[in-house]
């Protein structure tokens, strides 16, 4: 494997956000979904590019130092919720290629014991989940039942939090150590909570490359969705036009950002006058 030489501090890396993989994905999955051919001529071209996928503990793991380098054209193939596809579409061409990805649940979502009914399309069993780590899947956290951390008080963020933690640890039997943050959204206090809960990094969105510079706890994503060409997809990984690409998003979400704040002062207002 050829590496970059020196320091990786500055390797800008694309970190892959999917959803669904599915032939009929539900109505509300569907624009975050791709089919299975899809991902499939996806992973294709990576392996032709010359790509080497990471999980995202080992990506966090470089960039903290201990003596390894980013090797040549990393990228992370990352997968949010848990639906079923990933294990029966996905897996296969991952397993094809010996590429490494993540799978970030929402265990109130999955099937089994924990359910909570909110799983938005046909979602994976634990069983599932177990075969998927088997095969190297690194699974981290995605809360428990999927809500805007940075929309819900401190109680529930840790309950969220730390229920998934265990949830995890418990069918697994090893602690994960990864989170991504439902929606992409976090502030401070979601990043504190996070890194209190024993999470040792978290993905958000941010649809752009990650870097070092952003921090374990705010590294960001590109968003792949059910219309990204393939054409368009090679651009989104070797970083080009990415900011033109998804330039509505970015706009979207800052709008967004300030209804989140606004809402966030009123509660805090109310518990002060209580």
């Amino acid at each position: 494997m050829s590496v970059r030489q020196g320091t990786s501090d500055g390797v800008p890396v694309p970190i892959l956000m999917y959803h669904a993989v599915a032939h009929e994905p539900s109505p509300a999955t569907r624009e975050l979904s791709v089919s299975p051919g899809q991902f499939t001529e996806q992973m294709e071209l990576l392996g032709a590019l010359g790509y080497t996928p990471l999980t995202t503990a080992a990506l966090a793991g470089i960039w903290r130092g201990g003596g390894r380098v980013l090797p040549d054209r990393p990228v992370l193939i990352t997968f949010d919720d848990g639906y079923e596809g990933v294990h029966r579409h996905a897996l296969p061409a991952l397993a094809k290629h010996g590429f490494a990805s993540t799978l970030f649940v929402s265990t109130g979502w999955l099937r089994g014991p924990y359910d909570t009914g909110g799983g938005l399309d046909t979602m994976l069993d634990w069983e599932q989940v177990r075969a998927l780590a088997a095969q190297g899947v690194e699974i981290g956290g995605h809360s428990h039942t999927h809500p805007q951390l940075d929309q819900v008080d401190d109680g529930d963020l840790e309950f969220e939090l730390l229920h998934c933690r265990e949830i995890v640890t418990e069918e697994l039997g090893a602690q994960p150590v990864s989170f991504a943050y439902p929606y992409g959204h976090s502030d401070r206090r979601v990043r504190g909570a996070v890194r209190a809960a024993g999470f040792a990094q978290s993905l958000a969105v941010g649809n752009d490359l990650a870097r070092r510079r952003q921090g374990p706890y705010a590294l960001r994503r590109v968003t792949v969705r059910r219309s990204t060409g393939i054409a368009e997809f090679e651009r989104l990984v070797e970083g080009r036009a990415i900011g033109r690409h998804f330039a509505r998003d970015r706009a979207l979400s800052k709008g967004y950002a300030v209804v989140r704040r606004a809402r966030q002062a009123r509660r805090k207002a109310t518990r002060t006058r209580v």
